[in-house]
């Protein structure tokens, strides 16, 4: 079940996905919060920066800074962390992620939840939606952010 707080900060992963779809990339945000308190947010820049690894949680990641401890933090995304970005959660210790889909790409919830993090799956029809019409208007894009041919 979802606080207020997670639903707060999801959406706001939510907006940075809208604005990365609204400027020709891929859909995927993601929010740093400390408790209540917003960290950084971010969307995946890869089309805009032309970095393959500029993903969401990369990206609101790199904007967090250096932080003396991730244990604290929550990670919000609106889709499924690809492995990429769990190998990322889990080097950092990042002890709860949100996440707004996985209907649409099945990321790797049981090896976050293997290695101990808290996994809260939103099934947002917002984020779905959003993911679902990018996929239909872009297959290449998307094939290419996940590195399928």
């Amino acid at each position: 079940m979802l606080s207020d707080t997670d639903k707060r900060f999801l959406r706001i992963a939510y907006e940075e996905a809208k604005g990365g779809y609204d400027e020709g990339g891929c859909p995927i945000g993601s929010v740093i919060a400390r408790g209540d308190t917003l960290i950084s947010q971010g969307r995946n820049q890869r089309v805009q920066k032309g970095d393959p690894i500029a993903h969401g949680e990369m990206d609101a990641l790199r904007k967090a800074g250096r932080q003396k401890t991730y244990k604290d933090l929550t990670l919000y995304t609106s889709l499924s962390p690809c492995m990429m970005c769990t190998g990322t959660i889990i080097q950092f210790g990042i002890p709860k992620v949100v996440v707004g889909e996985n209907t649409t790409f099945g990321g790797n919830e049981d090896l976050l939840r293997e290695r101990g993090v808290e996994v809260l799956i939103a099934d947002d029809p917002d984020c779905i939606a959003l993911m679902t019409r990018f996929i239909e208007e872009k297959p290449e894009l998307w094939n290419e952010d996940i590195a399928e041919d």
